[in-house]
C-alpha cells in the first residue's frame, strides 16, 4: 500500500534510512553507510508539502519511502530508501511509478535523480526502471546546483551522475506486487 507519509512515520523513515545505508559498507562506502538520515524537520517539510510517500505493509508500518522535489520542471527523486528486509520485492519500483503518476498529473516533463553509477542497486537499477544517464551538456542548472552540494558533502568520492526518465513517452510500468 502506497500512501502519503504521516508525522507518525518520521522515526520509522529515519530507521529505514539507517538500515538501507548499512549495505553501502558492504561495497566499501563506509561514509555513505554512516551518514545520518534526514532530520525530523527536513522530513516534516516534505510531509507538509505532500512530497513524501511510504510503501506500508498490511500492518500500516512503512517499509520504504520516497522524497520528491521539483527541479527545473521535473519531479526529482531526492531520496528513495527500502528497508533491506523488504528489498527485491518491487517496493522501490512501486514508489517510483507512484511518483511518475503524480508528476504526470502535474504535467512535469520527467523524473530525475542523482545516484552512484556503479552501485548495483543505484545506477544499474534505475537504468532498468527506464532512466538514462545525462551527459554533462544535458544537466540542468538546478541539477548542477544539487551535484555541487553533493560534492561538498563528499559524495563525489565515488562515480556519481544525473539520470532522467521522460514521462511523455514512457507508459506506466506494470505494477505487479
Amino acid at each position: 500500500m502506497i500512501r502519503l507519509a504521516q508525522d507518525s512515520d518520521v522515526p520509522r523513515l529515519q530507521d529505514i534510512e539507517r538500515a538501507a545505508g548499512k549495505v553501502f559498507a558492504e561495497v566499501g562506502m563506509n561514509a555513505v553507510a554512516e551518514d545520518e538520515p534526514p532530520t525530523r524537520e527536513v522530513l516534516l517539510g516534505y510531509l507538509k508539502d505532500g512530497r513524501s510517500w511510504v510503501h506500508a505493509g498490511g500492518d500500516g508500518v512503512a517499509m520504504a519511502y520516497i522524497l520528491v522535489d521539483v527541479i527545473d520542471g521535473c519531479a526529482h527523486l531526492e531520496q528513495i530508501s527500502v528497508h533491506p528486509d523488504h528489498s527485491r520485492r518491487r517496493v522501490g519500483r512501486g514508489l517510483v511509478e507512484h511518483v511518475a503518476d503524480w508528476a504526470r498529473e502535474r504535467e512535469l516533463a520527467a523524473l530525475t535523480l542523482t545516484t552512484f553509477r556503479d552501485v548495483a542497486w543505484n545506477g544499474p537499477y534505475y537504468e532498468r526502471c527506464g532512466f538514462r544517464w545525462l551527459t554533462d551538456a544535458e544537466v540542468t542548472p538546478g541539477l548542477r546546483e544539487l551535484r555541487k552540494a553533493e560534492a561538498e558533502h563528499g559524495l563525489d568520492r565515488w562515480p556519481r551522475g544525473c539520470m532522467r526518465r521522460e514521462l511523455s513517452t514512457m507508459a506506466p510500468v506494470d505494477r505487479k506486487p
